[in-house]
């Protein structure tokens, strides 16, 4: 039996998640704004504990650590999976949408994670599950913000993953494509109330695209639930995991891309080291 602390667990891949491994006999803290909307969504359980947790809020962070290690002793898988998206250009994104998608994005997973950590480092054991996305890899216009934090992620996931290696603890950052689920909806997604017009063809016809794609994307969020608790178990997890077809296919686009790159650029690319000395 394994504890799960989860954020963003009222609806979701969170709620899915919690969900799953509830049902797969684990204890589940499941942790939202409104722990209330939590109990609507998964009902009651004996191995269910709703917590209220803004993850922005370092003081809710620590108290709802501190429940979670009251009621169950330990913290086995930590998922991270509270956050929203933001679309519009950079350049019409205003200064507080910015601040705000990165306190919940990447401070509030650095707060969340900073505050187990000691735990697990106690326990010499634990898992992590960052939730990035298939725009923690590569960027796409309209998405630019909310890929620079995404992008945050995935360097921390890689450097916690070095760090904590040695100690017992595994880190994942999981790379979700679209999946359907209410990710493009207004209460997950905010669109930048600016519109300039020389961005219609870029960032402006990702608007348009976002809502013809919604709740028709490819990828079966439950699925991703089973996947992920599954994987919880898995020994030796990579500290990188593409899910969706979509993810898999940008990755290859991308890695093809960034060898042309090398390929055509790499006389310039070797040319600034300092020039070796003569015999």
């Amino acid at each position: 039996m394994k504890t799960w602390f989860i954020t963003g667990a009222s609806r979701g891949f969170g709620a899915l998640i919690a969900q799953r491994a509830l049902a797969n006999g684990d204890n589940v803290v499941a942790t939202a704004r409104n722990p209330e909307a939590v109990t609507e969504r998964l009902g009651q359980h004996a191995n269910l504990l709703s917590v209220a947790l803004d993850v922005t809020d370092q003081t809710q962070a620590k108290l709802a650590v501190d429940q979670a290690i009251e009621r169950f002793g330990r913290i086995d898988v930590l998922l991270n999976n509270a956050g929203y998206g933001l679309l519009g250009a950079v350049e019409e994104a205003t200064s507080e949408e910015v601040e705000r998608l990165y306190r919940t994005n990447v401070f509030g997973l650095l707060t969340v994670t900073r505050t187990v950590l000691p735990h697990m480092r106690a326990q010499r054991s634990g898992r992590i599950l960052n939730i990035s996305s298939i725009g923690g890899y590569r960027a796409a216009a309209g998405f630019g913000v909310y890929c620079s934090t995404k992008f945050a992620v995935e360097g921390l996931s890689e450097a916690l993953h070095a760090e904590l290696e040695p100690l017992g603890i595994h880190v994942t950052v999981v790379e979700p494509g679209y999946f359907r689920t209410d990710f493009l909806d207004s209460t997950s997604l905010t669109i930048s109330g600016t519109s300039i017009s020389d961005y219609n063809n870029t960032a402006g016809r990702v608007r348009g695209a976002a809502a013809e794609l919604n709740h028709l994307q490819p990828g079966d969020p439950q699925r991703l639930a089973q996947v992920l608790v599954a994987f919880a178990e898995m020994a030796n997890p990579p500290v990188r995991l593409p899910l969706g077809s979509d993810t898999v296919a940008a990755l290859k686009s991308k890695h093809d891309t960034d060898a042309a790159i090398l390929a055509q650029w790499h006389e310039v690319s070797v040319s600034t080291d300092y020039a070796a000395r003569a015999a």
